[in-house]
């Protein structure tokens, strides 16, 4: 069984310093860290949230990505992807169920899709000149929706491996927009070849 959350807090603070400062990460040591381990250091760990406060879209009703759903560069019956503006990598997409599910509560039909589905924007982003990996993560504590992200790491950016490329892409400036869209573009219709569904009229990117 788990420890109960005041029992792993406890277990964390006891090799924690006065203020509650964890050593920092054996990551911080790897060549691709983006920080010098110098003058680096944990914030205080707080004690746990209870209960913990809901996500955004708990409610369906109250769903950004619910009323979101006609949104995007690509479209099938259940599923629409987006591009992320904004970013510092080559292109970030985002793919979620157009109805309003979690990764727990999603259907077995539709977690069969989104395993070949997943597959298939990885392959298509690979496919793109110059992006050497597209990583994919799944978080979902800021929002109940279900949203999985597409990272694409730029070619020859050995720094940019791994776990850390989600913080070198909000250190990163600003992506160019119009090269972004036009790869997105490219993706949506090779994925409308490989798995069906339609492109969006606009290709309008996410905030």
């Amino acid at each position: 069984m788990a420890l109960r959350p005041d029992e792993f807090y406890d277990h964390a603070v006891a090799v924690a310093d006065s203020e509650r400062r964890l050593p920092l990460a054996r990551m911080t040591g790897w060549d691709i860290s983006p920080f010098e381990p110098d003058g680096l250091r944990v914030a205080p760990l707080r004690p746990p949230v209870l209960p913990e406060p809901p996500r955004h879209g708990e409610d369906p009703s109250d769903c950004n990505a619910c009323r979101d759903r006609d949104e995007g560069i690509w479209f099938n019956d259940h599923w629409r992807l987006v591009r992320i503006a904004g970013v510092g990598v080559p292109l970030v997409l985002m793919l979620h169920p157009r109805d309003h599910y979690d990764m727990a509560d999603l259907p077995d039909e539709l977690a069969a899709e989104l395993g070949l589905l997943s597959t298939r924007i990885v392959r298509h982003m690979q496919a793109l000149p110059h992006v050497a990996r597209a990583h994919v993560y799944r978080f979902g504590d800021g929002g109940a929706h279900l949203h999985v992200w597409f990272f694409a790491r730029p070619e020859g950016q050995a720094q940019l491996y791994g776990s850390w490329l989600v913080v070198w892409d909000d250190l990163l400036p600003e992506y160019p927009a119009e090269v972004a869209e036009a790869d997105a573009e490219v993706v949506a219709d090779a994925l409308v070849a490989s798995h069906g569904g339609h492109r969006s009229p606009t290709g309008e990117p996410a905030a």
